[in-house]
């Protein structure tokens, strides 16, 4: 029997997962290295501590509230999706603020609301592991390197500028144009078509599990950074990277090289 080595490498990357995560089979046949390598921005790449400060105080210094507020505004994006309406990813923040505001009994304005959310939203730190993770893989020059997020194209740029990651990327996507939020199938498409290349030649690097879902069921590879309170969804494929954070991950693409070839027994 034979097997490919990133195939191999990715049995050993999902040894790390969470242990209250439920093994799942990897997936079959033959995993390509791909050529185009998609990062979503918001807690893959950026981590959201100064929201977590700004929307606690908001709150009335409630930042255990930070995750039901971010819960809150990706379920809105959904239901802005299913319903063929379209606001950007900050103005449903905002909404979403006022929402968790007044389920805590929280008077807020939508300025209030909006003036917790947007500026911090804009100037998110990277995570430790991320520019040198990120920089691994660019040398590595076998990969294009591009993003997709839920934010506006100002917002996406604003914020990697800020990030000093801006120029580690080939490209920046979005959904404002398509006025779909991830993890609508468009959203991954647009990539797709945008630089010419075939679902299984396409990793999507993602903190969340509903993300990776939704790259999954277009045909991308998938890769799982395990962020601290991130966990897999039991009920979805289970991702053919699951890693601690992004310099592993560049580490196990190193090593996953056409070169190897299929392995026989």
């Amino acid at each position: 029997m034979k097997r490919t080595a990133a195939i191999l490498v990715t049995a050993v990357a999902c040894t790390h997962a969470p242990a209250s995560i439920a093994t799942q089979p990897e997936k079959d046949g033959m995993m390509p290295v791909p050529k185009v390598i998609v990062f979503d921005v918001n807690e893959t790449l950026l981590s959201l501590d100064p929201l977590k400060v700004s929307v606690g105080e908001a709150l009335g210094g409630r930042e255990d509230l930070l995750p039901l507020w971010f819960s809150t505004m990706l379920h809105y994006s959904l239901v802005e999706t299913l319903t063929d309406n379209y606001h950007s990813f900050g103005e449903i923040g905002t909404a979403a603020l006022m929402m968790v505001a007044e389920t805590q009994g929280i008077e807020m304005t939508y300025d209030e609301a909006r003036d917790a959310i947007i500026p911090p939203l804009r100037s998110l730190p990277p995570h430790p592991d991320v520019l040198e993770g990120l920089t691994a893989l660019k040398k590595d020059g076998r990969f294009r390197l591009v993003t997709l997020t839920n934010s506006n194209d100002a917002g996406a740029r604003a914020k990697l500028t800020k990030a000093g990651l801006i120029e580690l990327f080939d490209d920046s996507y979005t959904v404002e144009s398509l006025r779909k939020y991830k993890p609508h199938p468009d959203a991954y498409r647009k990539v797709l078509t945008a630089l010419d290349v075939k679902p299984e030649e396409v990793l999507m690097v993602a903190a969340h599990a509903w993300d990776l879902a939704g790259a999954e069921n277009v045909g991308l590879q998938t890769a799982f950074i395990a962020r601290p309170g991130k966990t897999l969804y039991p009920n979805a494929a289970r991702p053919d990277y699951v890693v601690n954070d992004l310099s592993e991950l560049a580490s196990i693409l190193r090593n996953a090289t056409p070169a190897a070839g299929n392995l026989s027994e």
